[in-house]
């Protein structure tokens, strides 16, 4: 009975697992499909802040211990991520001249809070695939924050793209990805110091479709 009941467990979590994959595919091909399209474009890029924290509530959802370790990661995670965004906003350091656009709903200090949602989305998601591979927390928080930066390569054409954001000039600059790799670098270094369960069964499949997504978007766009 004891067998049964343990195999129904491990049944349903698979099953829990499969359909919230279904929902993320559904959730990244309707939007890549949306943002397609010129016509529709102006209402997708309106729901991009919900899409952020579908995201990150999707992550919470399979996250495995909430102790005060995890607290102090979200915090950290946050105000690092989103301080270096008022810091690079207002005086040009660490990532160079740009401003942000309205498509990421409330700003404060002139930053979107969405984008400290989308640090902790990238720190975690990177952070995940070296947490029980690589011993070394800075070697894994280094690569991790590698990780981010190419994803950041990614996510630049069509951010601007699609007015999340705008460079002075309309030119990216070099600044901006050895920035994100620094401010990545210090944040995984939270991430991997702190004592907390790191597995999360949807981690990597998630960080698939958003890579997949802006890689798509870079040839449509």
């Amino acid at each position: 009975m004891a067998n049964i009941l343990t195999k129904s467990g491990i049944d349903l979590k698979k099953r829990k697992v499969i359909i919230f994959q279904l929902i993320i595919s559904i959730v990244y091909l309707v939007g890549l499909i949306g943002m397609s399209i010129e016509d529709v474009r102006p209402y997708f890029q309106i729901l991009t802040p919900f899409h952020l924290l579908l995201n990150f509530g999707i992550l919470l959802y399979f996250h495995k211990e909430w102790n005060k370790d995890f607290w102090i990661f979200l915090a950290i995670g946050f105000t690092l991520g989103y301080g270096s965004e008022v810091l690079g906003v207002h005086t040009g350091f660490p990532f160079g001249n740009y401003a942000y656009g309205p498509v990421l709903g409330f700003q404060i200090l002139e930053v979107p809070l969405m984008i400290g949602v989308n640090w902790l989305i990238l720190v975690y998601t990177t952070g995940n695939l070296f947490a029980n591979k690589i011993n070394n927390d800075w070697l894994a928080a280094g690569l991790a924050a590698l990780a981010m930066m190419l994803i950041d390569v990614l996510i630049e054409p069509v951010a601007v793209a699609l007015d999340f954001w705008d460079w002075e000039n309309g030119l990216i600059p070099v600044s901006n990805f050895i920035g994100w790799l620094g401010v990545a670098f210090l944040i995984q270094l939270f991430y991997r110091k702190l004592k907390f369960n790191k597995e999360n069964t949807i981690s990597w499949f998630l960080l698939f479709n958003l890579i997949t997504f802006f890689a798509l978007l870079n040839f449509i766009l």
